[in-house]
């Protein structure tokens, strides 16, 4: 006697929007409508296991152009929970109206094993045609989100040849009065006090326990949201992206560009320039100072993938230039014959975890989880700003001293392990969000 094979049970989840809510109190409205069309498709499938969930994913009077809708939200959390194997729509516009959303939900609902249908529309990704179509969609939706992205460049490069200010934490000495700077006359003085007092003292590092001391904060701003950013104390790093921001001459600056700005100078170009020259020199005295401490970002997260013990910085001089290196400690203790990775070049290896680095966080999914969480910080940053911060690392990265530099990778890094012809990066969640917060900040 033969018996019958089994067909596994498929869970379809029903989702339904309306764009207003007119009709919504009728006995019968366009979401029973949607609900009932979808019904009817997944009992026509019944034969490949598919059943309906009982619960209800409705959106009544909310726009597909976001998704800030609280039914498709428990709906993705389900997904998420593996409760959900094949989300059924009436149209597909009735999941999203914007395709950057569309591909992002898609991406959700792959990643956790779920499918989805359009029953109007012939629309599946249960089948291979309905994956073609898909992958064109995704294809259409990065070259959307490129077209944007240069739209929104071209568009800033514009605005700030004309001078305009175009966002983001206003700088000590001003307040943004109709998304125009505006001079705070208090700060200003402090801020021509701090320009003042770095030409007489000539350190950074005396000006900011100088200002700490003195109970000076930094910038406290107001958020687009409406939440207060309180100012911190001073240090080196907020005071010397003080001591160089053109805006202080009533300039814009643009990719290394300055031009006259609309709001007014608080700094005065003979002050400017005194100030300027000041940091030039102090950055050749240190520039010409033994460096008898080697910076050594990645201390403690290299790691020999062969031996698994720590590679441990080290330098030489060859004809008055220093050469740096990581060396296994085993090849340290037993000799460079017992490891097959020995040593590797510090300056080369740095720049291979950085790159790696740079791609892992500017990758699509990992800017989006980024941004999310800046944005659960309380941060306004947009995506695309959120994009173009995690893509410009590398040049960030050589403005930093070499403290900041192991801070950050100690931040964001776990361990690194090398071969003689490969490497793991392994970074660590908790840093990802800190960062996120940073970004928010």
């Amino acid at each position: 006697m033969s018996r019958k094979s089994l067909t596994p049970k498929v869970r379809c989840a029903i989702y339904t929007r309306k764009s207003t809510d007119e009709g919504l109190e009728m006995e019968f409205n366009s979401l029973d409508a949607q609900r009932e069309a979808c019904a009817a498709y997944i009992t026509s499938q019944k034969s490949n296991g598919w059943h309906p969930l009982p619960d209800r994913y409705d959106d009544g009077g909310f726009s597909g152009g976001n998704m800030e809708r609280p039914a498709l939200k428990r709906l993705m959390a389900d997904i998420e929970a593996g409760q959900v194997d094949i989300v059924v729509c009436y149209k597909v516009d009735r999941l999203s109206r914007s395709l950057l959303d569309f591909s992002q939900l898609i991406e959700v609902f792959e990643r956790h094993g779920a499918s989805f249908v359009s029953i109007t529309q012939q629309f599946s990704t249960t089948t291979s045609m309905g994956r073609l179509t898909l992958n064109m969609l995704l294809s259409f939706a990065q070259y959307e989100r490129e077209v944007i992205a240069e739209r929104i460049r071209d568009k800033v490069a514009a605005s700030k040849r004309k001078g305009m200010w175009m966002g983001g934490v206003p700088p000590l000495g001003y307040d943004v009065v109709d998304r125009k700077l505006v001079i705070n006359e208090e700060e200003a003085q402090l801020v021509q006090h701090i320009f003042k007092r770095f030409t007489q003292v000539g350190s950074v590092t005396s000006l900011v326990q100088e200002l700490n001391d003195a109970g000076r904060r930094t910038k406290s701003w107001t958020t687009q949201s409406g939440r207060v950013r309180e100012g911190g104390k001073f240090d080196k790093n907020s005071l010397y992206r003080m001591l160089k921001n053109r805006i202080y001459l009533g300039e814009i600056v643009h990719k290394e560009e300055s031009f006259p700005g609309e709001h007014v100078a608080i700094i005065q170009p003979q002050q400017w320039q005194r100030v300027e020259s000041i940091l030039a020199e102090n950055a050749h005295q240190r520039a010409n100072q033994s460096r008898s401490q080697s910076p050594a970002p990645l201390k403690g997260i290299l790691r020999c993938g062969h031996c698994n013990r720590a590679m441990k910085p080290s330098h030489t001089r060859k004809k008055g230039k220093q050469y740096r290196y990581y060396t296994c400690q085993q090849a340290l203790k037993r000799g460079h014959d017992s490891c097959p990775v020995k040593t590797v070049a510090a300056g080369e290896v740095e720049q291979l975890v950085l790159d790696q680095i740079q791609g892992i966080l500017a990758s699509p999914e990992m800017v989006v989880n980024i941004w999310k969480s800046a944005r659960q910080e309380g941060g306004f940053l947009t995506e695309l700003e959120a994009t173009e911060a995690l893509r410009n690392l590398e040049p960030i990265w050589q403005e930093l001293f070499p403290l900041e530099q192991s801070r950050l990778l100690n931040l964001l890094l776990d361990r690194v392990m090398i071969t003689t012809d490969q490497m793991e990066v392994h970074l660590r969640r908790e840093g990802i969000d800190h960062l996120a917060g940073e970004l928010a900040a």
